[in-house]
């Protein structure tokens, strides 16, 4: 595994981090894995030499258990049990209190993420997670109309200070990438996780020439389009009951999709690639501007195989010009309006 420097913070990430929406039940993905299956994909993790866990507080969450947060919990439990938590980056992410993706345009810090909420976040994630600091929290969705207030860059102050957060970042949403720039500037904060793969190119001009000037370390979420980047997905994929994907490829989606895999699935043996993950994972990588990818892994195999794209091989600079033509921009929120 290599590492790489989470921009001012200095803190080093395994280039490929561990997405943890998937490990346990989860009412958009539906059935979660064993708690004894996510411990084992965990300590093959950092066995590995991966050290970035990336969850959130509604990571799990459910309208019928408001005070349970399961992803946390579970890597909580994990570490505890283990003894491993100072091998470990924990980044986590605090909800909009409206429990709104994306933020609507007419949201306010106050609708979004008022005062006490930020507190309250914290200390549950604290708790869940069973640590009493956090590397980094990130607020899940962000505008950047937010910024203009300022009472919660004292907050954020205030519980740095007492030391239950050492770094806070931002994740704007999805597909406007430019929803943060006045924020990054200002240089409070030291981290955005933004979308960015093959079909979403936009933060290359919109959003790394500002972390780069700010020295924001950049996290690439969804890197493999919530699947659609694997090649696995056909026109005959049935998505299992609660899977939010029957809806994020519904319509005209899918067979968009698999009309676009499968020409990028002809660019890997020209350029001695197993796998379109392997592509996908790659592009991103080949980009100094991000500090890590946080690919969501269920299944061993695929943990292996992702965490393998470590090795140092950057795509060349020919195959990345030609991944230009395969953009696919679109609102990544299926309950929103293109």
């Amino acid at each position: 595994m290599n590492y790489r420097r989470l921009g001012k913070t200095n803190l080093q990430l395994s280039e490929i981090g561990m997405g943890t929406w998937q490990i346990t039940d989860d009412p958009d993905w539906g059935k979660g894995n064993s708690e004894k299956d996510s411990f084992d994909l965990l300590q093959r993790f950092i066995d590995l030499g991966g050290n970035h866990i990336d969850t959130a507080w509604a990571y799990g969450w459910s309208d019928d258990k408001p005070l349970i947060h399961p992803s946390e919990e579970l890597i909580g439990k994990f570490l505890k049990n283990t003894h491993q938590r100072d091998k470990v980056v924990l980044v986590t992410k605090i909800p909009p209190i409206n429990h709104l993706w994306p933020a609507p345009e007419n949201s306010t810090m106050a609708s979004t993420f008022p005062k006490q909420h930020i507190i309250d976040c914290v200390e549950d994630s604290l708790r869940s997670l069973q640590t009493d600091s956090l590397e980094v929290m990130l607020f899940h969705v962000w505008r950047d109309i937010f910024n203009e207030e300022e009472e919660w860059k004292e907050v954020c102050k205030k519980l740095t200070k007492e030391g239950k957060v050492q770094y806070w970042g931002i994740s704007p949403n999805y597909f406007e990438p430019e929803e943060c720039i006045n924020t990054l500037n200002e240089g409070f904060i030291s981290v955005v996780q933004c979308m960015f793969h093959i079909f979403h190119q936009k933060p290359i001009k919109t959003l790394f020439p500002i972390t780069k000037k700010n020295d924001v370390g950049i996290v690439a979420c969804a890197p493999l389009d919530e699947g659609g980047l694997t090649g696995s997905i056909t026109l005959d994929t049935i998505f299992e009951a609660g899977d939010f994907r029957a809806d994020y490829f519904a319509g005209d989606r899918l067979p968009e999709l698999v009309n676009r895999t499968d020409k990028l699935k002809e660019l890997l043996g020209e350029n001695d690639l197993s796998n379109l993950a392997e592509l996908a994972l790659r592009f991103i990588l080949s980009f100094k501007e991000v500090s890590s990818v946080i690919p969501g892994m269920r299944k061993m195999k695929n943990l292996e195989s992702n965490v393998a794209v470590s090795d140092g091989k950057i795509l060349t600079q020919k195959l990345i010009e030609k991944l230009e033509d395969h953009t696919w921009e679109r609102n990544f929120y299926p309950w929103a309006s293109d």
